[in-house]
């Protein structure tokens, strides 16, 4: 029987790379964790640094990440609020840096981002977009190195405690596993998630992420024999042992796996 995961997918990382530095938004709650984890990454005796997911609209929050500049350019993993609102505040604070991101609308200064495989420049850092979608539609993640270190920065697609939800409809589950099992090729490179702990082992922790949907399919699939007929009543089967103030997100995710079964919804 799977339960709801609370612990970490993957160990946790003992140390990261000293060009990398965790800015935490003070946004605490269920779905944010211990807040959003902004991420800044500087090569050494490079001018400019990046800036991945600003996080929410907080002055004091933005003033800091500002603070670390000069900053060449900022990333978006997703668009969702949390990881975004801030956005705009802190290219202003910054003098105009560029807001890359997916979706136009949260790009500021430059085009979309496009195109697995995408190498950005100018930091001395190698940065790759690695497509992502699932948990939204708009979901990338970044795979950085500088030398013979990399990580990879995760965004909502694997989180450093927990699962993440997809989201309906907006979110697709066939999606999200595809994207899983691309995560699954880093074994052994560290994940910096959007909230949480980095990890230790990206490869590590979608391996686990995929174990953990599959089993969450199998469960599903079996509430839908029995019987259950809605998103709402596979819920209270399926994500009997989850807190009811977090059913509203498991029905986003029991949502997205009726539509993966093929399972007609009212």
């Amino acid at each position: 029987m799977t339960g709801h995961v609370t612990a970490p997918p993957a160990a946790l990382a003992d140390r990261l790379p000293d060009w990398v530095t965790l800015l935490r938004a003070p946004n605490p709650g269920p779905m944010t964790l211990e807040g959003t984890n902004t991420w800044v990454l500087r090569a050494p005796g490079a001018p400019h640094a990046v800036v991945v997911d600003p996080g929410p609209a907080d002055e004091a929050h933005l003033a800091a990440v500002a603070a670390s500049g000069p900053i060449g350019f900022v990333l978006i993993t997703h668009g969702h609020p949390d990881h975004t609102e801030g956005a705009p505040r802190l290219s202003e604070l910054l003098g105009g840096a560029p807001v890359l991101a997916v979706d136009p609308a949260h790009t500021i200064g430059g085009p979309p981002l496009t195109g697995a495989g995408t190498q950005l420049g100018g930091t001395g850092l190698d940065i790759d977009l690695v497509d992502t979608p699932g948990h939204t539609a708009d979901s990338v993640c970044f795979r950085v190195s500088y030398g013979t270190e990399q990580v990879v920065l995760t965004g909502d697609t694997i989180l450093g405690r927990g699962t993440t939800v997809v989201a309906h409809p907006d979110g697709h589950l066939g999606d999200y596993l595809t994207s899983l099992e691309r995560l699954s090729a880093y074994q052994g490179i560290p994940a910096l998630p959007g909230h949480g702990p980095a990890l230790a082992d990206c490869g590590a922790a979608a391996d686990f992420y995929l174990a953990h949907r599959r089993a969450r399919l199998d469960q599903v699939r079996a509430a839908v024999d029995a019987g259950a007929r809605t998103a709402a009543e596979v819920v209270a089967t399926v994500y009997a042992d989850v807190d009811r103030s977090l059913w509203w997100a498991a029905e986003w995710s029991v949502r997205a796996q009726l539509e993966h079964l093929g399972v007609e919804q009212p």
